[in-house]
């Protein structure tokens, strides 16, 4: 089993849904494993800290996650066009990784949710991309052979699955945001799937 890592920071459940159905797409292609992870938040107080374990869903990320990944999907809510401070700091973080050309090669993609139809998603995806490009990851988007892409009235976008989960933050996707977040981590599994033939 390849083990193809599914990060993501999920303030009100939104990007945790994307993320579990992520999961299931890349968990759908034989020989592949999704590996739910997530990070810490990020305190305004620098004495204040998170919990060792986090209190519910997936453990927060390690090092070690990224080198034993074949590939990543990476997904945050958006922040002003951009991704969320708790994982812009763990991607601050990585700067050995990105000497040591830890993710070098490997398939990624980006996904997230925000609350109103035009709240960023497309800024907060390529924002994404940035830290993955400079550690020389490969990046994936979703094509417009993806019927629900150009169907969608919610979220989807090129550039990866996004969800807009309206004002008041329900996490329950549309059927469209499931179908394009299950294609997306079939999409991955696939690619890391090619690219470790010999």
């Amino acid at each position: 089993m390849q083990d193809i890592l599914v990060l993501y920071y999920s303030h009100r459940g939104s990007v945790r849904a994307l993320a579990e159905r992520l999961a299931r797409g890349i968990e759908s292609v034989p020989g592949m494993q999704a590996r739910l992870r997530t990070v810490p938040r990020v305190s305004t107080v620098c004495e204040a800290g998170e919990p060792a374990v986090p209190a519910s869903g997936a453990p927060y990320v390690e090092l070690a996650d990224l080198e034993e990944c074949a590939g990543l999907a990476l997904g945050s809510p958006v922040r002003f066009g951009n991704m969320a401070a708790p994982m812009k700091y763990f991607w601050d973080g990585t700067v050995a990784a990105w000497q040591n050309g830890t993710l070098t090669g490997k398939p990624a993609c980006v996904f997230t949710s925000s609350g109103s139809q035009h709240g960023g998603n497309e800024a907060t995806l390529l924002s994404m991309m940035l830290p993955l490009l400079h550690h020389g990851m490969l990046l994936m988007g979703l094509p417009f052979t993806e019927p629900d892409l150009s169907a969608t009235a919610s979220g989807g976008t090129p550039y990866g699955a996004s969800r807009v989960s309206g004002s008041d933050g329900n996490p329950q996707l549309s059927d469209a945001e499931s179908r394009l977040a299950y294609a997306q981590g079939q999409r991955l599994a696939n690619l890391v799937q090619k690219l470790s033939r010999p």
